[in-house]
């Protein structure tokens, strides 16, 4: 059973909201992991993962491209059924995701929180397990 494009549209649409949600949660938990002493803010793939996505964000943006995500929503939903409704999760997620401001003001922002991230690694170093500390 094929997925309608809206459907599909709006599963683009949460998913790209995971990311934001990921990349906010990065952000905020690792600077209070190290304060609290958490072991998994120093998880390497997960780290990894967090600066290559805020990396790729910020990569689009100073080149003036929308997100891929953005854009493949946006060609599923101009292909979608006119008398599908747009699921009101759907709209209010868009409404979250997508302020009405200048392109250059994202892309500074996302450059300014990449920055931060990185800042990150260096204070909160990732750790990479091996074979001993986990046999210990």
């Amino acid at each position: 059973m094929a997925l309608s494009p809206g459907t599909t549209a709006t599963l683009i649409l949460l998913v790209h909201l995971a990311i934001v949600v990921f990349n906010v949660f990065g952000l905020v938990v690792i600077p209070f992991g190290k304060w609290l002493d958490w072991a998994f803010v120093r998880g390497f793939w997960w780290r990894f993962a967090h600066v290559l996505t805020l990396a790729v964000v910020a990569l689009q943006a100073v080149l003036g491209r929308a997100c891929f995500l953005t854009i493949w929503e946006t060609a599923l939903r101009a292909s979608a059924d006119p008398a599908e409704p747009v699921p009101m999760i759907a709209t209010w997620v868009n409404g979250v995701l997508y302020w009405p401001l200048p392109l250059w003001l994202f892309a500074a922002g996302y450059v300014a929180v990449l920055l931060y991230a990185l800042l990150l690694w260096r204070w909160v170093p990732p750790r990479l397990r091996t074979a001993s500390r986990i046999s210990a």
